[in-house]
């Protein structure tokens, strides 16, 4: 009983009792597992060769070791799937893991249950050359061979425990990788093979560890005591700090747990004390219900909430108070995944391989000093412990400091926010970065006596000698964190007061929200103008700046869907295109129209430039103008069709000082003025075909119909309020800045021409190629349907968000022409060399032009 010992030896834990812990690491070996199956199943099928090489060269003397080892094999055999299950299972069973027992038989089975079910499925579905890479002679019998319990005691050995703790599971897994061994080399399972089942064991037994639970294997009780202990200090207390808004409520489902000399001596609900159920425990508990309501303080629950960590109010013998923030090993591979996925999206951040838990610790603890001895005023580390899988930092509490979400905004004064700057610029002026700037890291100190002043904390995620972009980062976050709880231009003010011009300059670029941490995210989206405010602001002030948003992600959602689309597409064309028959059309075209292709479509470089001039607000050189739709051919190869372009020209008007919201109201005009040409061009060439219906009869029944059934979804959608104010949302910007521009060519009846003519130049030089390509292969169709074909395929494929509609665009043009009787392998070859003349053939030259652009300062 806790009573039997001195009080002085007796530390009372205050938490939450341990429960067990769903390990974020077993869900990713369940992906990592399955897809590493994924990828050895492509090597049997593509590399069937090298893989069939290697088993021929270790199987080259399997017959002479089978005949030698015919009684070791089947004795491994008996060892492996009678004797391992039974050794690991007794152990469990003497060590009382019953919970365990059972975990580890049912990823036993369900690692069988796989194996069974892949080997049906290879042999159902699989091709003739995956069905070959996995099998072996078995007798007189070739088929594929994948054993079940391999898989079977490969998820049972993976629930039973770690090697370090579990004699058995240890001899288990060599004994298992020796079986294997012998049974490869003796010819009778595949190298793939062996892979695979090994495989679908530690998927199954990881997948069972997670949803089940493991063991909690971090510092609780006796395990956390003794790691303070190792720090160097002497607790008395150690209170668990929550972020809770109903104290009372966090009372009844905590405990009081006694550790005497490194055991539990006693243990009992925080709420019986209350009430009184246990009055000799009570007796030895100094008022454990207002220890644990001391601990919430502001900076305390700030720092809860400032990282995905434990915290622990730690209370000496001597009187003082200190921190105790927890760094749990299950934990560190969801932030170690956290830091990599940021690293690999924003630009120019490299990634720091921290995902053990001392190496986590270490860099917290290497900040923490480095800012302390900066003159960063920040709380200063004390002391690190290591016990069992948590690693242990205590540090200085600082009283009467409150966090920037709960402070009370009259104290934040211009002085205040003096102070964050100085802070931030004293830290950057040492080479140090925090990259992850919250309200719940920047506190403010209101003692009694002393001026308000602002703290620093949670260095985990900071940088040593960072690079420029950190740093610039860094007073991004600093400034919308302000500006968040000051408003937009008292923030600026202060900004302009604590840094350079050129430092204010530099922000103003990466203001936007894939800059900010989570939690500020979470902020800014309460008040979605607030980065806009602090932009206007900046303009304001600095009228000359250049803010035009910097690109600070590799790629995003956009990109990734694209990527995928684009691969699908040209998966599709690769598979279903007969290359034999393509080959010979190509052969037989005639070279004269082929250039003739490629000729016409430089006219669409001229239309497109002539637009541009014409509706651009202020006088831009046409050959300047020219070299950037040549440009744009090469940008296609990215962006979606028609995207490329246009943001080359948004850049071009930018470039020659055109504010950022005229070029893009010239650019949408462009656009606009663009779809217009191509009804019209549709609806002049019907008429002039001398058969006013040709464009109406050209769609067949079917076609109308369908037409017809996605006209009446678009007009259903649209009766639905939500749309309606989506689509409102999202077009009217867009027209409101059109409008004023196109209010303005009205007036100019010359420029408006030009810049019609330039959009028919620009349409008609796809059609007249895209004719020439026909013409090519001897092929001649009415003027008005090669139009219809082209302009029609072309908008549907453009649709498609593939890099220069790639895949879409061939597969609508293939379909149009077949549909107006050209055989399937001509149409094919007819869009091909279209691409080929009007796609392909312009990167290299676009890449070209865009270096000479960029080097002269044009783009």
């Amino acid at each position: 009983m806790p009573g039997t010992a001195r009080d002085d030896e007796v530390v009372r834990v205050v938490d939450t009792p341990a429960m067990r812990v769903h390990h974020p690491s077993d869900a990713v070996g369940v992906v990592l597992s399955a897809v590493g199956i994924v990828v050895v199943l492509l090597l049997a099928v593509y590399a069937h060769g090298t893989t069939e090489g290697v088993a021929q060269d270790i199987h080259g003397f399997s017959s002479l070791l089978a005949r030698i080892l015919v009684v070791p094999v089947a004795v491994l055999e008996g060892l492996v799937t009678v004797f391992v299950p039974l050794a690991v299972l007794t152990e469990l069973a003497f060590r009382r893991l019953g919970r365990q027992m059972l975990e580890s038989l049912a990823a036993g089975i369900a690692g069988l249950l796989l194996s069974v079910a892949a080997d049906a499925a290879i042999r159902a579905w699989g091709s003739d050359e995956m069905i070959s890479g996995l099998s072996v002679w078995s007798g007189n019998v070739y088929g594929v061979v994948l054993p079940g319990y391999v898989a079977g005691i490969a998820g049972l050995l993976t629930v039973a425990g770690p090697r370090s703790r579990r004699r058995t599971v240890k001899w288990s897994w060599n004994l298992l990788w020796v079986a294997l061994a012998v049974v490869f080399v003796t010819a009778q399972i595949t190298l793939p093979g062996a892979v695979i089942v090994l495989l679908l064991g530690r998927m199954a037994g990881q997948g069972v560890r997670y949803l089940s639970g493991v063991r909690s294997e971090r510092a609780y009780g006796p395990d956390l005591v003794d790691g303070v202990r190792r720090a160097g200090f002497t607790p008395t207390y150690l209170v668990r700090v929550r972020d809770v808004a109903d104290p009372q409520g966090v009372l009844r489902r905590q405990q009081v747990t006694s550790v005497t000399d490194g055991h539990v001596t006693g243990e009992v609900d925080v709420a019986d004390l209350r009430t009184g159920e246990h009055p000799s425990v009570a007796q030895t508990v100094r008022h454990p219900a207002e220890a644990i309501v001391a601990t919430w303080d502001p900076a305390a629950v700030a720092l809860t909430r400032a990282g995905d960590n434990r915290v622990y109010a730690l209370f000496t013998s001597d009187g003082d108070r200190r921190d105790v923030v927890v760094l749990d090993g299950d934990r560190q591979v969801v932030g170690f995944l956290t830091r990599l996925w940021r690293s690999l999206r924003l630009r120019g951040l490299e990634a720091r391989n921290a995902i053990s838990l001392r190496a986590a610790a270490e860099r917290a603890a290497l900040l923490s000093y480095a800012a302390a001895s900066a003159g960063v005023r920040t709380p200063r580390l004390l002391g690190v412990a290591e016990s069992v899988d948590s690693m242990l930092l205590v540090q200085e509490h600082v009283d009467g400091i409150v966090s920037l979400r709960d402070v009370d905004h009259d104290l934040l004064d211009d002085d205040v926010l003096a102070d964050a700057w100085l802070q931030l610029r004293t830290a950057h002026d040492a080479g140090l970065t925090h990259r992850a700037l919250t309200s719940d890291v920047v506190l403010v100190g209101a003692e009694d006596g002393r001026p308000p002043h602002v703290w620093l904390t949670g260095w985990e995620s900071g940088e040593v000698a960072s690079p420029e972009l950190a740093r610039r980062l860094d007073l991004a976050q600093m400034l919308a964190l302000l500006a968040l709880a000051v408003g937009a231009q008292r923030a600026v003010e202060s900004a302009a007061r604590a840094l350079s011009p050129e430092d204010l300059e530099s922000v103003g670029p990466i203001l936007q929200s894939i800059a900010l941490p989570a939690p500020t995210r979470e902020e800014v989206r309460s008040d979605k103008t607030i980065l806009k405010q602090l932009r206007a602001e900046i303009v304001d002030r600095m009228p000359e700046a250049d803010l035009e948003p910097e690109n600070l992600t590799r790629f995003s959602v956009r990109t990734i869907i694209t990527l995928t689309l684009t691969v699908v597409a040209v998966a599709v064309i690769i598979t279903t295109i007969n290359a034999d028959e393509i080959t010979s059309a190509l052969a037989d075209a005639n070279p004269w129209w082929a250039v003739a292709t490629f000729a016409l479509g430089i006219l669409t470089w001229i239309g497109a430039a002539l637009t541009l001039v014409a509706f651009s607000p202020v006088k831009i050189p046409w050959i300047r103008t020219f070299l950037t739709q040549i440009a744009g051919s090469f940008v296609a190869l990215a962006a979606p069709a028609g995207i490329g372009p246009a943001a080359l020209n948004l850049r071009l008007l930018t470039r020659r000082g055109v504010t950022t919201s005229l070029a893009l109201a010239t650019v949408a005009l462009v656009q606009l003025t663009q779809f217009a040409v191509t009804v019209g061009i549709l609806l002049v060439l019907s008429l002039a075909s001398g058969d006013g219906g040709a464009l109406v009869s050209l769609p067949s029944t079917t076609i109308m119909i369908a037409i017809g059934g996605l006209a009446a979804l678009a007009a259903s959608t649209l009766l639905v309020p939500a749309v309606r104010r989506w689509i409102v949302k999202r077009v009217g910007p867009t027209l409101q800045q059109v409008w004023p521009r196109l209010s303005q060519m009205l007036s100019q009846p010359s420029r408006l021409a030009l810049g019609v003519g330039g959009n028919v130049l620009l349409s008609m030089g796809y059609v007249l190629a895209f004719d020439a390509a026909l013409a090519a292969f001897g092929q001649s169709l009415n003027l008005v349907d090669v139009a219809v074909i082209y302009l029609v395929g072309n908008a549907a494929g453009s649709a498609v968000p593939t890099p220069g509609g790639i895949g879409a665009i061939e597969a609508a043009l293939i379909l149009g022409l077949t549909t107006a009787g050209v055989s399937a392998p001509i149409a094919t070859s007819v869009v091909v060399l279209f691409r080929v003349a009007t796609y392909w053939a312009r990167i290299p030259i676009g890449w070209g032009v865009m270096r000479y652009l960029q080097r002269t300062g044009d783009l």
